[in-house]
């Protein structure tokens, strides 16, 4: 598959980003993405695609987490940020940028047990708080058994593997399990970093979050989709809002979504997280990028900009090979709003312009 065939050339792109990220100045044709490591798969589907139809013109994005993305798009250290995290009106304005939704996926909890395989452990909410919050320990504990009549539990300490960084994963996370828990609503709440209760495995990025997982018999994570899919990792059944136990997949994130606001009011701004729908994923997310709201360079801006559009107009096939699910039309209507928001130094339009241009 393309997305599969993709992975070296892309770790190669990856690799250099941080030389590059640190001179998003220079006049080049590579782009400066960083940001979000849930979102990296699709920008580089996007991407590779892109340079062919642009003649070399090329994206260089480093899957540093979605904190240390916004960090180095404040600063204009690259042309754009990957969150999954969407700002507030407030901290946008303030920093001068404009966000922008890109594609949907879905958070998995994923474990390392002993005979048991994909989407055959089931858990509730309130089950998988109590997990991340140390209150339930062990695998043969009776609050999973009553879940699991029948499986074969072992009888092993649960061995927890969690963010290190500042994560949008880890924010959407934690979104969910304070909306099904009020536990851990009080507790922790929803952050991008949580200070951890007891002893955890801390991993960098969702890539070592799945290579931490397949190391540690006993263990349980939390990683997005697609490396689920590609690291060959074991994702459990969660009960969703109508009280089904379903598995995570394209599906269930279709069904998340067009159970939000973001189809009913075209509203990116709210949750997407335990949405209703009987098939409906329970802790679905949108991705977003993030682009300086006046641009001092441009020219970058406008190839920014162009490759974001270019990724609406003609992406959607190429999202779902890499696992994702393309963004509902009234959903792209506000993207698009927020592209014409941005303009040049001197007020010149560039948003509306590329729009414009590639939209004839």
């Amino acid at each position: 598959m393309l997305f599969r065939s993709l992975s070296r050339s892309f770790a190669v792109v990856v690799a250099c980003a941080s030389a590059l990220c640190g001179s998003a100045s220079a006049q080049t044709k590579e782009l400066a993405g960083a940001g979000s490591s849930a979102a990296a798969p699709v920008y580089k589907v996007w991407a590779a695609e892109y340079a062919k139809v642009r003649g070399g013109e090329s994206l260089t994005y480093a899957a540093v987490g979605s904190s240390a993305g916004m960090a180095k798009v404040r600063s204009r250290e690259v042309d754009f940020g990957g969150s999954d995290i969407v700002g507030s009106a407030q901290e946008l304005e303030r920093d001068g940028l404009v966000m922008i939704p890109t594609v949907v996926t879905g958070i998995v909890p994923v474990v390392n047990l002993p005979q048991v395989s994909n989407a055959t452990l089931k858990l509730s909410g309130e089950v998988l708080a109590a997990i991340f919050l140390g209150s339930v320990t062990r695998w043969d504990a009776d609050a999973i058994k009553a879940l699991n009549p029948g499986m074969p539990l072992p009888a092993l300490p649960i061995r927890r593997v969690v963010r290190e960084d500042g994560s949008g994963t880890t924010f959407h996370f934690t979104d969910y399990l304070s909306r099904v828990s009020p536990d851990w609503k009080t507790q922790h709440g929803v952050a991008n970093k949580v200070q951890w209760k007891g002893e955890v495995l801390a991993a960098k990025g969702s890539a070592d979050v799945a290579k931490t997982i397949r190391s540690t018999v006993g263990s349980i994570g939390y990683i997005d989709y697609n490396y689920v899919l590609d690291d060959g990792l074991v994702g459990v059944a969660l009960r969703n809002a109508d009280g089904q136990f379903v598995t995570a997949g394209p599906e269930g994130f279709r069904e998340a979504v067009s159970r939000s606001d973001w189809y009913a009011k075209g509203d990116f701004l709210s949750s997407i997280s335990n949405s209703a729908g009987a098939r409906s994923w329970p802790i679905t997310m949108g991705t977003f990028v993030a682009v300086p709201r006046v641009a001092k360079q441009t020219d970058r801006a406008e190839r920014a900009l162009r490759f974001i559009t270019w990724s609406y107009l003609n992406g959607d096939a190429l999202a779902r090979e890499a696992r994702f699910v393309p963004l509902p039309t009234r959903v792209q209507a506000n993207a698009y709003r927020e592209i014409s928001k941005i303009t040049g130094a001197a007020g010149e339009p560039l948003g509306a312009k590329v729009l414009s241009s590639l939209m004839k």
